[in-house]
């Protein structure tokens, strides 16, 4: 079996080349950069460059270029734009690979977070309240009636999330985030304000086959940089059978084909789960879910060429995972150094170094000094969303 990921820069990529090779696979990777990570891996059989996935026309023809020229089996995107162009252009690119991912209408549902919202409300699915302001007048109104701290969101994955404690800062940064995503807002695509949750992050992950579940796993996260919410640096495998339920539920709705990430919050008042978004890719924690038992590259791979595959709804239910590099991050900005130190002797831990493949983890290591020192000289490093529990 002959496979492409695509952003070979991210480390879940790297987790998908590994897990994968390991496997046999002969794994193909690609990239806009040429210091990608999985290049520097020994699992990596070979190596394409292409134009920046933003760049999407020239991005499609230098994927097209790579598939009539390599005879692969399956393209698995892992990078929003990536993703979002790959759907958009499918049935030009199905001509020569097979690719496991949901159709371009269902990928700009779950891609926008205002979509996403909406479409919870309309199929009762329990959500974080959110208001969709269109200007700065809007947002006036609206911050008489709020209870802050609130969440402000650019609506597509690349965008930010700020956090404001008071109608001033609620007006600064909603003007900030327009300003900052501009090509969103000339779109008709406005930030969104989002109660904020008290209450752990949880996620329900899945690979389907147009609309059934074929995989499925959840964790619970244990850190996150930055620490008022973003991705895993050390979670724990985790099952709910309640999570299960409303994720397969959302996911259903969407007839949903290849994999996803639903992304919760249990409300420490209700104790209910509250859908955040969706992520309609490939997660930053994939590392986890395959440790636990649930290969999902490998899976929906196998699935896009066999055309099923049978169902794996059991896993390793406590794993605690993390990673390394951006954990001692998290570790610097909440200030718990002494922790990461004892962690990396707590034989209960596991995460993601690979004694046989060094050179990503050479890299990956020189990266995560660089982005530290460039923090700390911009004063970033401890909340640089701003910190929603300065009015809680």
């Amino acid at each position: 079996m002959k496979v492409m990921v695509t952003n070979a820069e991210y480390k879940h990529t790297l987790a998908a080349v590994r897990s994968m090779g390991k496997k046999g696979v002969d794994v193909f990777a690609a990239s806009n950069s040429k210091r990608a990570l999985s290049f520097y891996s020994r699992y990596c059989r070979r190596r394409f460059l292409y134009s920046n996935p933003i760049d999407e026309r020239n991005f499609i023809d230098d994927i097209l270029n790579i598939l009539e020229n390599n005879n692969l089996d399956v393209l698995l995107p892992i990078g929003f734009n990536a993703c979002m162009a790959i759907a958009k252009h499918q049935a030009e690119l199905t001509k020569y690979v097979g690719i496991p991912i949901a159709s371009y209408d269902s990928m700009k549902i779950a891609s926008d977070k205002n979509q996403t919202i909406k479409f919870a409300s309309n199929n009762n699915i329990p959500h974080a309240e959110t208001y969709y302001p269109e200007n700065l007048h809007d947002v006036e109104e609206l911050s008489k009636c709020l209870k802050y701290p609130v969440v402000i969101k650019s609506p597509e994955e690349s965008g930010s999330v700020k956090y404001a404690n008071s109608k001033g800062e609620l007006l600064d940064l909603y003007d900030q985030v327009c300003r900052t995503h501009k090509s969103q807002v000339d779109r008709g695509k406005h930030p969104q304000i989002q109660e904020y949750i008290q209450g752990d992050g949880y996620g329900f992950f899945a690979l389907f086959n147009h609309g059934e579940p074929r995989a499925v796993f959840a964790h619970k996260r244990l850190h996150e940089y930055p620490p008022t919410g973003g991705p895993s640096t050390m979670a724990k495998s985790f099952y709910d059978p309640d999570l299960q339920a409303i994720g397969i539920r959302i996911l259903k709705k969407l007839n949903w084909h290849g994999v996803a990430m639903v992304e919760f919050k249990r409300d420490m008042k209700s104790n209910e789960y509250k859908l955040i978004e969706i992520n309609p890719k490939f997660w930053g924690s994939l590392g986890l879910a395959i440790a636990s038992g649930v290969d999902f590259p490998y899976l929906s791979s196998k699935m896009c060429i066999e055309g099923d595959i049978d169902p794996v709804f059991d896993y390793d239910k406590d794993l605690i995972y993390r990673w390394v590099f951006p954990d001692l991050v998290y570790a610097l900005a909440s200030r718990s150094f002494g922790e990461y130190i004892s962690n990396l002797f707590n034989k209960n831990i596991t995460n993601d170094a690979c004694i046989g493949d060094v050179k990503p983890s050479i890299l990956e290591f020189y990266n995560t000094m660089i982005e530290i020192a460039v923090r700390m000289k911009n004063d970033t490093l401890y909340y640089p969303h701003g910190n929603p529990m300065e009015s809680i």
